[in-house]
């Protein structure tokens, strides 16, 4: 089984439905929310999983919101191995598939920063969601059904396109 599947062009009108959900739900403190990941770059492989990054205005904040975010259907893992953000996840209820990963996190947060660097760089670059397409194909076909091999495998590629991305991001800040 692939850990990848073909671009879907629905992700992000279904990341920005979850992300209407979170707004809609009268979470305080809730500043906006992020679509990231592999579905949030158009014609990129992915696992069919929306990632998202809720924004808040506070820890209190954040660690307030747990009640609303688990009514909405999310599992609230708290840090889960990340400290400063809170990990939540919602899996459909019929089949168990993972469906939503929400990584929230405080406003000014250097993860978010990051995140979207990376993501932004991808979706401004063809040449670059390529070769990621091409580096996501065979890490999957390396490690089919094993998220840890395939994410170890491709870790290299991304932190050394993240980089180059947030150089890029302070170098256009300081001009």
């Amino acid at each position: 089984m692939s850990l990848i599947t073909a671009p879907d062009p629905g992700w992000p009108a279904q990341a920005q439905g979850e992300a209407d959900r979170w707004r809609d739900s009268g979470i305080k403190g809730l500043v906006q929310v992020h679509h990231i990941g592999s579905t949030s770059v158009p014609g990129l492989p992915a696992k069919p999983i929306l990632d998202l990054i809720p924004v808040f205005a506070s820890e209190t904040a954040m660690d307030a919101a747990r009640l609303l975010i688990e009514a909405l259907g999310f599992e609230w893992l708290g840090e889960f191995g990340l400290p400063g953000r809170r990990y939540c996840r919602r899996d459909d209820p019929e089949t168990g598939k993972r469906l939503v990963q929400a990584h929230c996190y405080v406003q000014g947060s250097d993860e978010i920063t990051r995140h979207l660097a990376f993501r932004d760089a991808l979706r401004a670059n063809a040449p670059l969601r390529a070769g990621y397409a091409a580096i996501k194909g065979k890490c999957a076909a390396l490690y089919p059904g094993d998220m840890q091999g395939y994410g170890d495998c491709k870790s290299e590629w991304v932190q050394k396109v993240e980089a180059q991305a947030l150089k890029h991001l302070s170098t256009e800040e300081n001009t």
